[in-house]
């Protein structure tokens, strides 16, 4: 299994201002490279507490490079329907470069409704905006003079520049919360895959994780190179107690957050997004202590963390995980001392 933090912020300005939010998350990120995490991660979200803090992954993903060697930097995830396929594959071919092909490229198709109102994009066309800009941006990475004829965008012939670092492209990985086909769709294209399992029963997840293995080797993939990425929230303290305490209430907390965020969803309808009105119900009631039941939070002294991930992977496999460490809005120094903990007690168990 490979380990990293994902630094998905749900803070507004009356919590803690803009500043010091960047420089602890970039803080993190130095630190999680010091001891040993794979990669860092960092999602695209806009005008709420939910995720408002990171409307470019890029950018920050760049100020990361700047002051890390090694570990991996990941876009948890890029959204094609917002930005025109020509400028998100030049700016992520730059930061490639800038990171010495140090760029895995996760791209998703968004989902609060509020975000495709403010950028005039109907949900509708969510899917096929989210298909046609990865497809473009990998012609535009991989090929030279590339015409583009879509459903949205017309261009070429173009040569992107700059080039990417990595060849043919940087990894691809695409985000798929409750969606089978999109598994399917990523397994058949070679892709990897990103998860979030606490929206889903452990059985839906292993059935969409099939899926897309299924449709990997039936594509001919090396079955070897697949990546799939899951995110959790993780809080470790060194006794039990105190760990479940801080972590309930910070999970209380990112919880409140996403609930405001999808709230439209009980006056949106979308025929690309199936099933999503009912998701502010089970936003509405979340459990912290089912959730801990449940394994779908990664929260508790390091050995009990340790014993959660070695069912995590009897469930799922060796996949690669993000470890959530500010959600909730955690002061940096509990988060460094939660990265500390799992580098010292639980990365030894998984790692060679």
């Amino acid at each position: 299994m490979k380990f990293g933090i994902n630094l998905f912020p749900t803070v507004s300005p009356d919590e803690k201002s803009a500043v010091q939010h960047f420089d602890e998350a970039l803080r993190l990120a130095e630190l999680a490279e010091e001891l040993g995490f794979d990669h860092v991660k960092t999602v695209e979200h806009y005008f709420t507490p939910y995720g408002g803090y990171s409307p470019d992954p890029v950018t920050f993903l760049a100020a990361a490079a700047a002051r890390t060697s090694r570990i991996r930097l990941v876009t948890g995830a890029v959204i094609p329907a917002f930005t025109h396929p020509a400028q998100l594959a030049g700016k992520l071919a730059m930061l490639d470069n800038i990171s010495h092909g140090r760029l895995s490229v996760g791209f998703g198709r968004a989902f609060l409704p509020d975000e495709f109102e403010a950028f005039e994009i109907p949900m509708d066309e969510s899917r096929q905006r989210f298909t046609d800009g990865v497809e473009a941006c990998r012609l535009l990475w991989s090929e030279e003079d590339v015409e583009w004829k879509g459903a949205f965008h017309r261009f070429g012939p173009v040569t992107l520049l700059p080039r990417p670092y990595q060849r043919p492209h940087p990894p691809i990985l695409v985000a798929t919360a409750i969606t089978p086909e999109s598994c399917v769709a990523a397994g058949r294209a070679g892709y990897g895959l990103m998860m979030v399992p606490s929206i889903n029963k452990v059985e839906k997840v292993q059935e969409m994780l099939a899926l897309y293995r299924e449709a990997w080797v039936a594509a001919g993939h090396d079955p070897a190179a697949q990546d799939v990425h899951m995110s959790y929230n993780c809080y470790l303290a060194e006794e039990a107690g105190r760990a479940h305490e801080r972590g309930r209430t910070y999970s209380e907390h990112t919880n409140r957050a996403l609930a405001a965020a999808v709230e439209p969803w009980t006056r949106t309808k979308s025929s690309d997004y199936e099933g999503y009105g009912r998701i502010v119900e089970r936003v509405r009631s979340s459990d912290f202590g089912k959730q801990l039941r449940d394994n779908k939070v990664l929260v508790g002294a390091p050995q009990e963390v340790a014993d959660r991930l070695r069912l995590i992977r009897s469930w799922f496999g060796d996949i690669t995980i993000s470890l959530q460490v500010i959600s909730g809005n955690m002061p940096y120094e509990e988060s460094a001392r939660t990265l500390r903990l799992f580098a010292e007690h639980v990365l030894p168990v998984f790692t060679p």
